[in-house]
Order: C-alpha cells, then structure tokens, then sequence
C-alpha cells in the first residue's frame, strides 16, 4: 500500500483549512485516512500549523511520501531536517548531541525569523492605523474650515438683506403700547 503524507481540505468556500493527515493514497483527498498528524491554516498570517512532528518523523521513517506542499510544511516545521540529520547519526557522521545542537540551532533561527515577521507586520499595522488617523484629521479640519466659510457667507449674505431691508422700508412710527 502506497502511504501519502497529504492536506485534507475542512473549512468553507474561499476559505479553507486543511489537516494533515497520513492517507493511502489511493483514497479520495477528504475521504479516509490512516492517521492525522496536525492542521494547517493558511488564512492568518504567518500561517498556523500544527504538527505533531515526533509522529511525522515516524510516517517518514516507514517509507511515507509527503505531497510537495505537505513536503513544505514538514520542511518548514523541520521534520525533514530531523530526518536528514537522524540518517548522518546512523551512519555516522555525526553524534547524537551534534545533531541535536544543529537542530536547537536551526530552531531558534527559525523562531526568530518568525517573530521578525510579527513584529513586521504589527509595526505596519501601526503606521498604517497612525497615517489613517492623521489623514481623517486632515479631511475633518477642511470640512471644519468649509463649514465654517459658509457659516460666515450665510451670515454675512443676512446681515446685508437685513440693511437693504432696513433702508428701504419707511421708518415706521413707533405704536404706543396701550395703557392698562
């Protein structure tokens, strides 16, 4: 039986999430499967995965082939690193404690790749939000300045009928209020 480490696709339309799962491979891609071995979603950013790598390490050790993104994923996790350097322990090329070093190294670039990414993509969030802000205040004292010329336009066009008003009528005689 042919063994494929694949992506089961879950989720709604335009908007999908996948498992990763180790299926035969001659059995439809969201139909049945041997055993799951993680999640993959690929609507946040960075990526989340899930991955159970111990158990990954172990499909791969018994002859299963990842698909090219499933591939990606292991890869990225560093299953296939753990791998590679577990074949240079057994043949001999390295020691145990070397590999698990170059491993820890790996990791912990990898981690601080990803939390630049974070930081990245949070401090460009932030500036985006602070150019926003400053762009509504900028339309928001235009309409105050237009508002208030017209405001003055108004009041200036009153107080000029008001004098045309006043010149023209004849000076009314002022009525006497009567007496109580």
């Amino acid at each position: 039986m042919a063994v494929k480490i694949r992506l089961q696709r879950h989720g709604k339309k335009n908007f999908a999430f996948f498992h990763i799962v180790v299926a035969d491979s001659r059995a439809p891609r969201d139909g049945k499967f041997i055993e799951q071995l993680g999640s993959y979603n690929p609507n946040t950013n960075p990526a989340t995965i899930v991955l159970n790598s111990d158990k990954a390490l172990a499909w791969l050790n018994v002859g299963a082939q990842p698909t090219l993104v499933a591939r990606r994923i292991l890869s990225y996790e560093g299953v296939l690193l753990r791998k590679h350097l577990a074949e240079g322990v057994a043949k001999g090329a390295l020691t145990e404690a070397q590999a698990d070093a170059k491993f820890a190294a790996w990791k912990a670039q990898r981690d601080e790749k990803i939390a630049a990414k974070k930081s990245g993509l949070k401090n460009e969030a932030i500036s985006k939000a602070q150019a926003a802000k400053k762009h509504e205040a900028e339309v928001n004292e235009a309409r105050a300045k237009a508002i208030a010329a017209k405001k003055a336009e108004a009041e200036a066009a009153a107080a000029k009928a008001a004098e045309e008003a006043a010149a023209e009528a004849p000076a009314a005689e002022p009525v006497e209020a009567p007496a109580e």
